[in-house]
């Protein structure tokens, strides 16, 4: 069977509150679709701000570690200067006397 083309034209047509419930509808559906995708987004900025917060944490210990080990790296160097110039001078005032006796002698 087929349609006739005045039933067919009333079908294209839709009345003015079908189509303002059928725009409705759309309008809703979107709006949950946005509404889900939001919240999807907004547990993924909470976990990444989470990520964020440990990286952080974590750098900062890598700081500390560095200032500490820098510090203890300062101390050694400035140790074994102290003991290069102790040797040094032990060595100067060897030769020092050395000269001495053998001018007075």
């Amino acid at each position: 069977m087929t349609e006739s083309p005045s039933r067919a034209k009333d079908q294209r047509h839709l009345l003015p509150h079908e189509a303002d419930s059928l725009l409705s509808s759309l309008v809703y559906d979107l709006s949950q679709q946005m509404q889900t995708s939001m919240e999807g987004m907004l547990k993924m900025i909470c976990e990444i701000d989470e990520s964020s917060n440990g990286i952080n944490e974590d750098i900062e210990k890598c700081k500390d570690s560095a200032l500490e080990k820098k510090k203890i790296l300062e101390e050694q160097k400035e140790r074994f200067q102290k003991a290069a110039f102790t040797v040094l001078d032990m060595l100067n005032n060897r030769n020092v006397l050395g000269r001495e006796a053998n001018i007075i002698l």
